[in-house]
Parts: C-alpha cells; sequence; structure tokens
C-alpha cells in the first residue's frame, strides 16, 4: 500500500472525527432557540396579563418564522447527514406556528384590530396547510371560524370560513355568528403534546398526548351562563395533517447511516479475507486497502446523525375554545368554570371587564392563568 493512500487516509479519519467533536457555543445555541424562547414567554405572558410583553415576543419570533429560510445555513446545516436537526434556528412545527399566529390575531383583536386578527388567522391557515408542498388545508376549527367572525364583524360575509369550520369540527360544532355578539372569550384548558424521539437512531418524531381533565367551561355573567366544549385538540393538529397521521421520520439519513453500515462491515469482512489468503504483496495491499475503506464506511455511518429535533414549546395547552356573547354596556364580572366531563369543576377563574360602546371587548382565560 503507498505512503500517499496510507497520509491521505489518515487526513480523512482525522477530519472525520474532528466532524463528530463539534460542539456548538451558548451563544449559538441562544441564537437557534431564540423564536422558541420567545413562543414560551409569550404564552406566559399572556396567560399572566402583560399583553405588551406577549405582542413583543410574538411579533419577534414571527418575523422570523415569516422570513424566508433560503439564506439560513442552520437549515442547510441540518440536512447534512452529519449534523443533527436541532442545529437549525428552531421555527416550529406547523401546529407551533399555528399557535403563534393564533395567540397574535386574539391580541390583534383585543387591540381593536379585527381586520389584523384575521390576517393572523389565515396566516395560521397557511402554516397548517404546508406552504413548502402545498399539500393540505388547514383544518383547525376556530382558525377557519375566526376568520369569518372577524369578516362578519368587519361588514364582510363569512359564510365560506364558517362552512369550513363546520366541515372539520370533529369535537364541537361551533354556533352560527352573532354579528352583536361584543364579549368574545378565548378559552385554553390543559398541557399540551409533548416530542420524544424513537426509532434505532432516534430517528422518529413522535407526540405524547397531552391532557386536559377539564375539557367543558361553563361562563357565567349576569343572568346568562353559557357551556362550551373544545373546538380544537392540538395532539390531534400535531400527530395529523388532514386527519392522516404523520411519520415524522428522518428517513434519508437513517437509511444513510444503515447503507454506509453495512457495506463498511461487508468491505471489512471481504478486505480481510482477501488479506490472510492473498498469495503476493499486491493482493495483500488490495485486501488490506478494502478493509481500510470498510473502516472509513464505519467511521462514517457512526458519524451520521438522523436524530429526529425535539425541541418543543413546552406551555402549550390542549384544548381551544370560544365563545361571543351580547352584554351592555358598563362594568361586568364573569366566573369561568373549567369542569370535567362529569360536571365536577375543578378551577375557576374570575375576570373583570369593561364593555365599550362600539368594539370588542376580549378576554382571553386559561386554565393556567396567574
Amino acid at each position: 500500500m503507498s505512503p500517499r493512500f496510507l497520509q491521505l487516509t489518515a487526513w480523512l479519519l482525522l477530519a472525520l472525527g474532528l466532524a463528530g467533536c463539534a460542539s456548538v457555543s451558548r451563544e449559538e445555541q441562544t441564537r437557534r432557540n431564540r423564536v422558541l424562547t420567545e413562543y414560551q414567554d409569550a404564552a406566559t405572558a399572556l396567560r399572566g396579563g402583560d399583553y405588551p410583553a406577549a405582542r413583543t415576543d410574538l411579533d419577534a419570533a414571527l418575523l422570523k418564522v415569516g422570513a424566508n429560510t433560503a439564506g439560513d445555513t442552520s437549515a442547510r446545516e441540518a440536512r447534512g447527514y452529519f449534523n443533527e436537526e436541532s442545529v437549525k434556528s428552531f421555527r416550529g412545527e406547523p401546529y407551533e406556528r399555528v399557535m403563534a399566529y393564533y395567540y397574535r390575531g386574539i391580541l390583534y383583536w383585543m387591540d381593536g384590530e379585527p381586520d389584523n386578527a384575521r390576517a393572523a388567522f389565515r396566516s395560521a391557515a397557511v402554516q397548517d396547510a404546508d406552504p413548502e408542498n402545498g399539500k393540505y388545508q388547514c383544518d383547525w376549527v376556530l382558525i377557519d371560524y375566526l376568520d369569518g367572525l372577524a369578516s362578519v364583524k368587519l361588514g364582510g360575509d363569512g359564510a365560506d370560513a364558517y362552512r369550513r369550520s363546520v366541515t372539520n369540527a370533529r369535537l364541537n360544532k361551533p354556533p352560527p355568528y352573532d354579528p352583536q355578539a361584543n364579549v368574545l372569550f378565548f378559552l385554553e384548558m390543559g398541557q399540551g403534546p409533548t416530542k420524544y424521539a424513537a426509532g434505532e437512531y432516534g430517528e422518529q418524531l413522535k407526540f405524547r398526548p397531552g391532557n386536559a381533565p377539564d375539557p367543558i367551561a361553563v361562563i357565567k355573567t349576569g343572568d346568562q351562563s353559557v357551556k362550551v366544549g373544545p373546538y380544537d385538540d392540538l395532539t390531534y393538529e400535531a400527530t395529523t395533517r388532514n386527519g392522516r397521521v404523520m411519520d415524522h421520520v428522518l428517513q434519508g439519513k437513517a437509511v444513510f447511516k444503515n447503507t454506509t453500515s453495512a457495506v463498511g462491515t461487508a468491505a471489512i469482512v471481504a478486505g480481510a479475507g482477501v488479506a490472510i489468503a492473498g498469495n503476493s504483496r499486491t493482493t495483500s495491499n488490495v485486501g488490506l486497502g478494502l478493509a481500510l475503506a470498510g473502516v472509513v464506511s464505519k467511521i462514517v455511518s457512526a458519524a451520521t446523525t438522523p436524530a429526529a429535533d425535539t425541541r418543543q414549546w413546552s406551555n402549550l395547552p390542549n384544548l381551544l375554545s370560544f365563545a361571543a356573547l351580547r352584554l351592555p354596556p358598563g362594568q361586568h364580572t364573569a366566573t369561568v368554570e373549567f369542569q370535567s366531563p362529569s360536571g365536577q369543576t375543578l378551577i375557576t377563574r374570575q375576570v373583570q371587564f369593561q364593555v365599550v360602546p362600539g368594539r370588542d371587548t376580549v378576554l382571553f382565560i386559561s386554565d393556567r392563568n396567574t
């Protein structure tokens, strides 16, 4: 075997070893997770009533989510065989991006901007519809329902959006629009789904179902009492697209890892056999070269990282609901009882609010409100 060949092989092994030892600085890690941090901080602020902070975080996150990713070097790195998916800048799975736009839509409506709220809900629908491939349609009930309600409030026709919401309703059918309803209750319950990696190499992204022991909300204000159930289920949305169960698998990387490992094993065995059985220096060198190539293939396989990205927006709810009531101008108090399916009240929230003529009063109430 020539010295030149041995030298090139040594350099190759060194390069592969260095690739496997690459580390990420804390600053780079923070940059890659910035959107995730903004998502989670926004949800916390929204539940705590710090709406300016929630707006700031969501605007910052959505500016990055909506940007063209063509120049994102981290996304290109993540597609490489030797980098994990988590090296890319976090944008979230479709259901996470939908929720960011959904929350922003609530805040726009809260600010008296139903036109911008409708635009946010429509942007949410685009995220669920797989904008990269144009392969699916949004099947979130509230996204379409609120799109239509905003249109009605703006003097337009929300009939098509309402029909879509009813068609997609699996849990409860939303009521017809009441253009005079002036107090909007946005409700959320439970803890959302959690991601985990499965498969031989952790290449499968899977979800543990979320939970909501209180899937029913009863709103009481004045002489009105309204019982509402959930319209959207985040566990369902995380694991399906248009009702079809999704396989989140980094198949290409897993196949490459398997193939290079198998090829390496075969080459080592074959090369060793040739080297041992060879009756000349040339034959022995050929066998050793083949075995060495097998070792390199095994190293390439070991350096391949098909692990799924399990970073997640960890403080999302599991269920979403909504109600619209008519109330006269003035000061009001509402009590929201989050109940179990049997009717047992598990959590009670009380909110005081002012109804102003000429605009909607928007209330966001979570069973985890602080």
